[in-house]
């Protein structure tokens, strides 16, 4: 009897520490029903371009809702406008967590804003997750435990754009045109750690601020310097602006065109394709108007959800195919979140990536994260401009950033 009563109690225990094993845990914005995620894109302003990325969130929390939910909770998507001015996005971001309070912040747009946001965030223990930008600073997980970034770190890219200068160009004049915010001082900052003592061969660097209408007395300028490489570090108004700039002029330096303007609906179209033959860039998301991918089930996948969620979008814009396939790596992270949804755990999940694969990322390109590692995607690929479309030449490239 006296054994039977110790079995019964043992049992009795572990069905109690199971069903407190499963018990349900949620932070802010976080219930059986819904999961409330806070944005800030600039809808308006010099960088309105990018209003694109928080369109195709709220799409996709649409298509996840119509399906569902994730784990049966519905997604619900608060974003609001910044115009790309840092002051703005502080006001925003207070009024997401104090206010709306919302379990997360997802895919905020620009380096200058979200280095605004970064200490408030990190002080209050908000994730601050998958940023639209490459900030390399969104990286430092020791200062910054709470921010992880969604793109390639701006200095590993402009450490991948020296390296193929030194190697194919080392005799090159460089001229450079950049903004005079954080973004442009990041990836710069990488292209002249690359260049390490061959920097001389920049003969002229110039910015530009957000607020400016044009950059053409800029671009004057440096094709005034006798350069025959330019350096377009520009954010999408203002790469257009300034490839349109080239044509205009008939110079045909080399030109390596950064990652954030190379969308070819967005930047390269309204600026007229033949203005931008040759281009060089690199990039970690396939190009969706690449015949070789027109079969791609990614990319079919990405085509449909465009057609239903965001009839009559432009679908040369590549930023949607972004945007979607950080949305897709975010919900891997909710789904592997359970239950749980605590701001601790679900920045304990976005740290734990191991080899996930995005459809919308270049093939061969995984996604991995750890406590010591917050760069998700670290590594890219070439491509070149001709016709109307990218080109990929070369094997993917890694720019790894250590501490």
């Amino acid at each position: 009897m006296r054994s039977l009563i110790v079995a019964a109690l043992a049992a009795s225990a572990l069905m109690s520490g199971g069903a407190a094993f499963a018990q349900k845990q949620y932070g802010p914005g976080a219930s059986d029903t819904e999961i409330k995620i806070g944005n800030f894109v600039p809808y308006s302003g010099g960088a309105s371009a990018y209003g694109i990325v928080g369109q195709t969130v709220a799409a996709w929390a649409k298509m996840i809702n119509d399906k569902g939910g994730i784990n049966g909770r519905k997604i619900n998507f608060v974003s609001y406008d910044d115009g790309y001015s840092p002051p703005k996005a502080v006001e925003q971001t207070r009024k997401l967590v104090e206010s709306d309070e919302v379990l997360f912040m997802f895919h905020m747009v620009g380096t200058p804003s979200n280095s605004a946001v970064m200490k408030y965030l990190n002080q209050r223990k908000v994730p601050q997750l998958l940023l639209a930008s490459g900030g390399t600073v969104f990286g430092d997980r020791k200062n910054y435990p709470w921010t992880m970034p969604f793109n390639s770190p701006y200095q590993s890219e402009g450490r991948i754009y020296a390296a193929y200068l030194l190697k194919n160009h080392p005799d090159a004049k460089i001229a450079v045109l950049y903004p005079n915010d954080d973004y442009g001082k990041d990836i710069y900052k990488g292209i002249r750690d690359g260049l390490g003592a061959k920097t001389s061969m920049i003969v002229k660097e110039l910015t530009y601020e957000t607020t400016d209408p044009t950059v053409d007395s800029q671009m004057v300028a440096l094709k005034g310097s006798g350069a025959d490489v330019f350096l377009n570090l520009t954010t999408p108004k203002f790469a257009a602006q300034a490839i349109r700039k080239l044509g205009e002029m008939k110079w045909k330096p080399v030109h390596i065109l950064n990652n954030v303007s190379a969308s070819t609906g967005a930047v390269i179209k309204p600026a007229g394709y033949e203005n931008a033959q040759d281009a060089i860039t690199a990039t970690y998301v396939k190009d969706p108007t690449d015949p070789q991918f027109k079969d791609d089930p990614a990319i079919r996948e990405w085509s449909a959800f465009i057609d239903k969620y965001m009839p009559g979008t432009d679908k040369a814009n590549s930023l949607t195919l972004y945007s979607f396939s950080a949305s897709q790596l975010l919900e891997h992270v909710l789904r592997q979140a359970g239950d749980n949804l605590t701001r601790e755990n679900i920045m304990k999940q976005a740290e734990n990536l191991k080899d996930v694969k995005i459809g919308g990322l270049m093939n061969g390109i995984l996604v991995n994260t750890s406590p010591t590692d917050h760069y998700p995607i670290e590594q890219m690929q070439l491509m070149r401009f001709k016709g109307e479309r990218w080109e990929m030449f070369g094997p993917l490239l890694e720019g790894k950033i250590t501490d």
